[in-house]
């Protein structure tokens, strides 16, 4: 009965034929869970005997539908440590808004999964809790820094699971783990109760199985919220609605700077084949120039750090967390709890961004990235007259192996070459497999990124659809 990998759709359908209960197929996924996380370390807790109340109405969208959730998303009640020691023990005292939706709309969450600390890395080896696995191959990682969440779907730990993605943080580890990963535009989905690394950059999505499953979470999870002011107040489709795997006549733009130096030459050799099926389908494929692309990832690397510097300046051992034991005084207090809470690539970060916000270097560092954000904006703006999509690969390789790139900071910021000006620009975007390349006697999955205008994630998602009912006919 209960021994395929199922998706939402497939959930309801067995919840309605009666196949199962929702507290069968919960306990199905904790079994599993039990047996199969030790090697994966895709979840950092479990949540025992669906303690997280279970509704089961099927007039639900989501009814008695099993969820994992990234380790910086608020669950009442639960601990959220956000990957870090600082905050090891700390309680959640309310629920994200994503949280309060999905709750509604009758999911079941299963645990909280693995991640970078504070969301900051992209392989998942910055956790304080010890790095997640690749599915695919234990070796290599996840990707990150919800390299949890995407370990946990591609194995089938979870039906679908939730995300946070700054600079590629949900599209990145779907490339890596061969799954379903939507970014939605900034201030489509509330960040309430999303434990903050850069505010400006920062948005919750999803990893599916399906691009229908993911059109099926962003309906539930999207909308104006009172508790975040950057949401915008915007009528809530059913995305579901416009996948109809018509794509006929659809703009297709493909960015020269995307495919240069850096990216893989199998990689470049899959994604260019997903652009010819998109060509075979009816779409048009119109080469385009993103010029300042190439200054994305120095931009984001001030940009980041200094929001990172002022948003963890709360974390100071006497409010919440961590507090030191061996501290003289208050300075040390500060000192001595950060010293010890915090991991390296954390405190790289905060300094970094001190460093940025400094008294004469503001204007130099800081201010001078978000002008060059605002010119990366504008190339997409400009790009978005002529085309409807944007299109190229999500990583520039397959996944690395763990450890290959802990020692070499740059070489692992450059994983999120294709990602980062995306959240620059606030816009939306999907990763879906496109393939795989055998490494190591490995078939290790290939992503292929779709880019939107704001606002328009219908758009990416007919396109995401069309492309993977293609790719894999059922």
């Amino acid at each position: 009965m209960l021994n395929i990998s199922f998706t939402i759709e497939s959930v309801k359908e067995g919840l309605k034929k009666g196949d199962f209960s929702a507290e069968e197929i919960f306990k199905h996924y904790y079994k599993k869970i039990e047996k199969e996380n030790k090697e994966l370390n895709a979840y950092l807790s479990i949540f025992e005997n669906c303690k997280l109340k279970i509704e089961n109405s099927a007039a639900m969208p989501l009814s008695g539908v099993p969820c994992a959730v990234k380790d910086n998303i608020l669950i009442d009640g639960t601990i959220c440590t956000a990957g870090s020691k600082i905050l090891e023990n700390y309680v959640s005292a309310y629920d994200a808004t994503v949280i309060s939706k999905l709750k509604m709309s009758g999911v079941t969450f299963l645990g909280k999964t693995n991640m970078d600390e504070f969301a900051m890395g992209s392989s998942t080896e910055n956790s304080a809790f010890g790095p997640s696995k690749n599915p695919h191959d234990v070796s290599r990682v996840p990707g990150g820094s919800s390299g949890g969440s995407a370990a946990a779907v591609a194995a089938d730990l979870c039906v679908f699971a939730l995300g946070s993605d700054t600079g590629g943080s949900i599209r990145q580890p779907a490339s890596f783990c061969g799954v379903v990963g939507l970014k939605p535009t900034y201030g489509r989905v509330s960040r309430h109760g999303l434990i903050a690394l850069a505010s400006s950059l920062d948005q919750i999505g999803s990893f599916t199985k399906k691009v229908y499953d993911s059109a099926t979470v962003l309906s539930v999870i999207v909308g104006k919220d009172v508790f975040d002011s950057t949401t915008i107040d915007l009528n809530v489709p059913d995305f579901t609605k416009g996948l109809d795997g018509i794509i006929k006549g659809l703009k297709v733009g493909v960015p020269k700077e995307y495919f240069g130096k850096g990216l893989d030459p199998e990689v470049k050799i899959k994604v260019e084949s997903a652009i010819s099926k998109l060509k075979s389908l009816g779409a048009e494929i119109i080469d385009i120039s993103l010029p300042h692309s190439e200054y994305a990832l120095a931009a984001y690397y001030i940009i980041l750090p200094s929001e990172v510097s002022a948003n963890l300046a709360r974390l100071d051992g006497i409010r919440y967390g961590h507090s030191s034991t061996h501290a003289k005084d208050l300075f040390e207090v500060y000192a001595k709890s950060r010293g010890e809470g915090f991991g390296q690539e954390t405190k790289r970060r905060i300094m970094l961004g001190a460093f940025a916000l400094s008294s004469g270097y503001y204007d130099a560092y800081y201010l001078k990235a978000q002008k060059v954000r605002a010119l990366i904006k504008k190339d997409f703006d400009d790009a978005f007259l002529k085309v409807d999509v944007i299109v190229g690969p999500t990583a520039p390789t397959t996944a690395f192996k763990i450890g290959e790139k802990a020692e070499d900071p740059v070489s692992m910021y450059l994983s999120d070459i294709y990602t980062v000006p995306v959240n620059l620009a606030g816009l939306p975007a999907i990763s879906i497999p496109c393939g795989s390349v055998r490494i190591e006697n490995k078939d290790l999955p290939v992503g292929f990124q779709i880019i939107g205008k704001p606002f328009d994630e219908a758009t990416i998602l007919k396109t995401a659809y069309s492309l993977e009912q293609s790719l894999n006919p059922q």
